[in-house]
């Protein structure tokens, strides 16, 4: 049922009707906000920053100690490559005061239909037990596939956020709306 209402909360505010949100959600869904995320072409960059500018935050790019290439089609061999060995590249710098956040969106671009593999290290790097995870998806033309369900597979002990936010390319068509209907005022 809790699905089903949020699920209702989340079309009618994409739709720009008034929705309400729960006590228990409160303001913003209290405490101090990270946004991190992993952006190859500048994607997933952009939505995070539309969301820092609709609720504030603090932003962390995640970054691997080796680039990437520059070829997309290379690119995409080591990705795959990468995602069907479970590999976790080693990345630039980490969050230095995970333990001040309470809620951290997490965003990734969709690899081969899952999260990034910088992603995944970013999540096996850091504690997020018990802190409210969302999830922000960007896409090229594969949506959603398993990208939530695998980041949601490594974060057991935390509080998922299952409605994460799902877009093609750059666009944050329904940034609002999805953060309204998850409890963040804008």
């Amino acid at each position: 049922m809790k699905k089903i209402v949020a699920l209702f909360t989340l079309f009618l505010a994409v739709c720009g009707l008034p929705t309400l949100a729960t006590a228990e959600e409160g303001e913003n869904s209290g405490g101090k906000i990270l946004i991190a995320y992993y952006s190859y072409s500048g994607n997933t960059q952009k939505v995070a920053e539309a969301i820092q500018e609709k609720i504030g935050g603090d932003l962390f790019r995640i970054e691997t100690v080796k680039d990437y290439p520059d070829d997309f089609q290379e690119l995409l061999q080591q990705a795959k490559l990468e995602l069907a060995n479970m590999y976790h590249p080693k990345l630039k710098a980490k969050v230095n005061n995970m333990k001040d956040y309470d809620v951290v969106f997490i965003g990734s671009p969709n690899w081969w239909g899952n999260i990034a593999a910088p992603v995944s290290s970013f999540m096996a790097e850091n504690d997020l037990e018990g802190k409210k995870v969302v999830p922000f998806i960007t896409h090229g033309k594969g949506g959603v596939q398993n990208t939530i369900k695998g980041m949601k597979k490594q974060c057991e002990k935390c509080n998922f956020v299952e409605e994460g936010w799902v877009g093609f390319g750059s666009r944050i068509w329904g940034i609002s709306g999805w953060l309204n209907a998850i409890g963040f005022k804008n």
